[in-house]
């Protein structure tokens, strides 16, 4: 058994080492995000990014929390998402993301907030016994947290453009990125600027004006 910084490996029948138990998520950020920085970069510079989103972003952010999420198929990598406006706080027209697909998820408890100035729209469900699913789901954020993690199968290093977890999601070629059979997240929370589904099902859904997640 080896230590990478603070995730425990041990050897499997695949290729990629296989990760055990529980994963300090911002100790495992703190590892990982630099590296999906420098390769964001070098998206930058060879002009070979690609959005993980089908569309112009707006540039808003928004918070998505969950007590739990639960995925079959994790693919992470550097992004270069696009937005129409040409002076976003910070940025020109361009922003540098990560990329978090899942093939199949579930989330419970799972809240979402946005400011709209001076109100703040707030949707919430899950909060039963049937979770959040979606399919295919993508989320561009430059913030991720959460009080544990976990995954199985999971290759870090990998080059973003042969990630195969999640049909039809993969990177350019020279881009750092990582990928599991599975993960789990408890507590998650996430900064984003965008999200796509192939499907979103939302049992319990509820939307309102009131506070942020």
């Amino acid at each position: 058994m080896t230590d990478l910084g603070g995730v425990d490996m041990v050897s499997s029948g695949k290729t990629a080492p296989q990760v055990h138990g529980k994963v300090n998520w911002r100790r495992f950020a703190a590892i990982i995000l630099p590296s999906i920085a420098a390769a964001a970069a070098l998206v930058v510079l060879t002009s070979q990014a690609v959005l993980a989103v089908s569309f112009s972003i707006s540039g808003t952010p928004f918070t998505v929390a969950a007590k739990q999420l639960k995925g079959q198929g994790f693919e992470q990598f550097g992004v270069l998402d696009h937005s129409v406006l040409k002076n976003l706080p910070g940025h020109t027209n361009q922003i540098v993301l990560t990329a978090n697909a899942i093939r199949s998820a579930t989330l419970s408890h799972l809240c979402q907030s946005v400011s709209l100035g001076a109100f703040t729209l707030r949707i919430t469900a899950g909060d039963g016994s049937t979770p959040v699913t979606a399919t295919d789901l993508v989320v561009d954020a430059d913030q991720l947290s959460g009080s544990t993690a976990s995954f199985t199968h999971i290759n870090i290093g990998q080059d973003a453009s042969t990630l195969n977890e999640v049909p039809g999601i993969t990177g350019p070629p020279g881009v750092f990125a990582q990928q599991a059979d599975t993960v789990v997240i408890n507590n998650l929370r996430q900064h984003a600027y965008a999200t796509t589904a192939g499907t979103f099902t939302l049992p319990g859904f509820s939307l309102s004006f009131g506070g942020s997640c």
